[in-house]
């Protein structure tokens, strides 16, 4: 008897109506430089189209990240929600591009899982189209690879890439910053999209919760919805603070809060013989985290090391830059504060707990 390769596991037609629908997305975020070749084998993105050639670019940086949404995929499957996920995975790559002074301008996906079901997809690049709306960047193409036998049915995994542009003499670097500048904490949506592995044993294993209890330490929400708020995207209110101040260069250096928190991502946007004091408390604090600390009974330092603790993007300025910086970012719809300042040091972060806060 004749064997196909739907016998294997891999139904092509029904994928391609599905990428069918994606194709029909992925419009939704493509601007002028886009040559569209639906079902090309690459995606093309003319710089013709950009301000090359009117001076804006003059000695023009590309950059590229990439990254995924690690095991917060876990969550979206238990709750059986896929539509904020696409957004966590833009943002991942988005906002380290960003810290570079870069402009995204184009991103690429790749969805890994057992089987193509159709609705999935759909909602998957629904967020993934939603984050690159909020990033302004097109979606200029991807990779759904249908993979039996090394997914389960219902598993899959997302990684991205983004590529951004920049012109070389306003690359973000740590050369300007000096001992006296203020550091700029811009509030996170949440957890943002790392951590999950400690969330998970913390949630499920040690706290025995299910995902759609409610928990008024939560704002009355459920836990499945709290875990699932989506990484906020900075991308638009980092490109207006440039903007405006890009002839005194008032923002200095900036650093995406990701997995390693504060303590590890801020050092990596510091000069030699300079650190950064942080003042617990002066920055809202999201209610997951403490509620996280509490079931866990999880350390301090570790929950500075792991997670971002409610500062998703830290920009560090000049005094004399910081109040006109503040505002930019509150009218662009950020919350955001000053939350510390540069000292003298050895590269690293300290957090001076909040006197009101045990430890």
């Amino acid at each position: 008897m004749p064997i196909t390769y739907v016998d294997a596991g891999v139904d092509q037609t029904a994928k391609d109506k599905a990428v069918d629908s994606i194709l029909a997305m992925a419009r939704r975020t493509h601007d002028s430089a886009v040559i569209d070749i639906p079902w090309g084998f690459a995606g093309l993105y003319s710089l013709k189209n950009l301000p090359l050639f009117d001076r804006t670019y003059r000695n023009p940086v590309l950059v590229a990240c990439t990254d995924g949404v690690g095991t917060k995929i876990k969550i979206a499957q238990r709750v059986g929600r896929h539509d904020t996920v696409g957004i966590d995975l833009v943002a991942m790559s988005v906002n380290d591009l960003i810290v570079t002074g870069a402009k995204p301008l184009f991103f690429l996906d790749y969805i890994a899982c057992g089987k193509a079901e159709p609705a999935r997809l759909k909602a998957i690049v629904q967020g993934v189209v939603e984050g690159c709306v909020q990033s302004q960047c097109a979606l200029l193409g991807g990779e759904t690879a249908e993979l039996p036998g090394m997914y389960a049915p219902d598993d899959y995994d997302l990684a991205g890439f983004a590529v951004g542009i920049v012109e070389k003499s306003k690359i973000l670097d740590s050369s300007a910053v000096k001992v006296g500048d203020n550091v700029i904490g811009v509030a996170s949506s949440g957890l943002h999209s790392n951590g999950f592995s400690l969330v998970r044993k913390i949630v499920f294993e040690a706290g025995r919760k299910e995902p759609n209890e409610v928990v008024p330490e939560l704002g009355g929400r459920t836990i499945g919805e709290v875990l699932l708020t989506p990484t906020r995207i900075y991308a638009k209110a980092v490109k207006e603070v440039l903007r405006r101040y890009k002839v005194k260069k008032a923002v200095k250096a900036i650093a995406n809060i990701t997995g390693g928190g504060m303590t590890e991502n801020i050092p990596r946007v510091l000069p030699p013989n300079c650190a950064v004091e942080i003042r617990e408390g002066s920055w809202p604090l999201p209610p997951v985290f403490p509620w996280l600390q509490r079931l866990g009974e999880v350390p301090r330092e570790e929950m500075f090391r792991v997670f971002n603790m409610g500062v998703g993007m830290i920009l560090i300025a000049s005094p004399v830059s910081t109040n006109a910086i503040l505002r930019t970012l509150r009218r662009c719809g950020e919350k955001a504060s000053v939350v510390g300042a540069v000292v003298k040091g050895p590269g690293e972060v300290r957090i001076l707990p909040d006197p009101g806060i045990g430890a």
